[in-house]
Formats: C-alpha cells, structure tokens, sequence
C-alpha cells in the first residue's frame, strides 16, 4: 500500500466523529456515511492503517504457496473498498471473474466499485444490494474478505453471515487484534471446519490450541508494520497527533480458510501468537502448532541471532525451530527469505 500525502481538504473533526462511532461500538447502528467526503477523508486514513493489515496477512499468504481460487471477489461489508484493493494489489486480477461489493451503505458500495474501477481499468467491478449479513453467493466460486465487521453484528446477523459462508470458494477475514474479535474468530473457524481448510494464521486443522484448558489468558492476534517512510511523513505524524492513534500499533485478529488443501508446512514450523516478552537471558514465546499452544524459552546463548531480532521488534510471525524436547536450539522465519 502506498502512504496518502497530507491533503488540505482532510476534515479531522469527521475523523474524529468515525473513530469515537468505532470507539463506542456504535458504530453498527445506522449507516455512518454522510457523503462521498466523509469516505474519502476515512480511505486517506484509517482505510489505510486497515490496508497495512491486509497486507500482512496477503503478505504471509503469499510466503505460504497459497494462491487465489479462480472466480469472483467479495468485499463484504466494503466500506471504502481497503481490502479489495489490497488483495488485488497483492494478487493481481487474472483469477477475478468479478468483483463485488456488498455493504449496507450504498454510498460505500457506489465508492468501493469506483475506486476500484479507477486502479484496475477493465476489471468488471460491481456494486451489490445493500445488505448487513451475507455476502449473497450461491456457488462455490467466490473469494470473500470480510474486514473488522464484528462489532457491527448481533449475534442473530453473525450467526446468519458464518451460515452463508458455507456457499464461498475461500474466505479471508480480518479484526482488530483484541480478546474478544480473536475468540469470536476461533468460533467461526470450529463451525466452518467441516468444510474448510485452516489456511493461515494456522499451521494444522485441529481443534484450536487456544479453546485447550489453561489457554484461557492467551488469544490469536499478531501485529502489522506500516510502511517504513510514515513515520516521517508529516501527514501521518499530524494524524496520530489530532486523533490520539500510536502509528506503531496495528495488532490484528485474522482467519484463512480455503475448500483446498493448503500447502503444507515444514516438520518444526510455529505460529508464534502476539510479541516475545524479553527477558535478560531469554525470549519467552508463546506459539502454535498441531501439538497445541504453549509457550516456550529461546535463549540468548544458544540463539543471539533470534534475540536481536526480537529486541528491534522483527521477530518473524511463522518460524520454524531446529528443537531437542523442549530446548529450542535455532529459530529461523518461514519460509526462508532470499538474502
């Protein structure tokens, strides 16, 4: 994604008004969208924090071996359209039949297709009927993202979205990383495993590690990097001045599953969950597999590599461990990344 450049004509006290609607989970209530500004002035701006996310995810998607199924795209519950464009910037439009977008906005509907329309010319982009529970498939040919939606549904509207799932090729799902969206995830997952593969942040298809006794502190999230230059972009800095935002922190919850066999994992590779607590001599890391979460011990001496990397805040999401019992000799990213 590409950092927006300061406009003049950003309305920060209707960014302030979409985030406190965020805030109070109020958000859900009535269609918060005034006009073609208000989407304008939240797509420069928290739109793009929400894109950075998707391309994390997208991102390890990629690294993974997994590629898109082919047939039409829905962005459900578009709002401006971020992760549509996100994944065909990431995925590229030769597999997309369609894409659609489905929101109960019809002004988002109507700017998600044309800023869509605008980057990818030629691409058949529609605009659905308006609609706060399904993405309205009825065959199994479509790709749907959904992007932090669960606080906007009750759970008669939940429970309706995750029945309609069932009808879509590969659903890609994104929430903020806080306890309740990454457990509200993790019961989509059990109810739809019947039929799909766990894809990503996954390394099985078992019962969540989480939902294990003695698990109930931990919970699913990881943690997006924005782009390197906004930190000194002077548009950025003014933003998370004025709305109280901390640039660094983009926690997020998210779940892949595809009808598909994903591509397997290597013998010793981890989900790591959240960040590594760093210790004098050690890294304590709590991480996943098929064996279940637990949290495990990487020290400094036998790892210095790992442990620099924790400290500058690189401490790789999907790893693989060179292991004896429960020591933990070597932790590298996975897959490898070319030098």
């Amino acid at each position: 994604m590409t950092k927006t450049r300061e406009d003049p004509r950003i309305d920060w006290q209707t960014l302030q008004r979409l985030r406190d609607a965020f805030l109070r989970g109020t958000a859900g209530d009535h269609d918060y969208w005034g006009s073609d500004r208000d989407l304008a002035h939240y797509d420069a701006t928290f739109a793009q924090r929400i894109g950075w996310k998707w391309d994390f995810v997208l991102e390890d998607l990629k690294r993974r071996g997994w590629t898109p199924p082919r047939g039409e795209l829905i962005d459900h519950g578009c709002g401006s359209g971020i992760a549509a464009r996100a994944y065909l910037d990431q995925f590229g439009t030769q597999e997309i039949t369609r894409v659609r977008f489905v929101d109960r906005s019809a002004l988002a509907m109507a700017f998600a297709a044309r800023r869509a329309a605008e980057r990818f010319p030629g691409l058949n982009v529609v605009a659905g009927a308006a609609d706060t529970t399904a993405p309205e498939t009825e065959t199994v040919s479509a790709v749907v993202l959904i992007s932090h939606l669960l606080t906007e549904l009750d759970p008669i509207d939940s429970e309706r979205l995750v029945t309609r799932l069932r009808t879509a090729a590969a659903v890609i799902w994104v929430e903020p990383g806080t306890y309740e969206a990454s457990l509200a995830l993790i019961a989509v997952r059990e109810k739809l495993r019947d039929i799909f593969q766990p894809v990503a942040p996954c390394t099985h298809a078992l019962r969540c590690g989480i939902l294990a006794e003695g698990n109930e502190a931990h919970w699913c999230h990881h943690f997006a990097r924005p782009p390197g230059g906004v930190f000194t972009d002077p548009f950025w800095g003014r933003f998370a001045n004025l709305i109280g935002i901390d640039l660094r922190s983009l926690p997020l919850s998210y779940l892949v599953l595809d009808r598909r066999p994903p591509p397997s994992p290597d013998d010793g590779v981890v989900r790591v969950l959240g960040r590594p607590r760093i210790n004098k001599a050690d890294l304590r890391v709590l991480a996943c597999n098929a064996e279940g979460v637990t949290e495990h011990s990487i020290f400094k001496r036998d790892d210095p590599e790992t442990f620099r990397a924790a400290k500058k805040d690189r401490f790789a999401s999907l790893q693989r461990w060179t292991r004896s019992e429960d020591r933990i000799h070597e932790a590298r990213p996975w897959p490898e990344q070319p030098e």
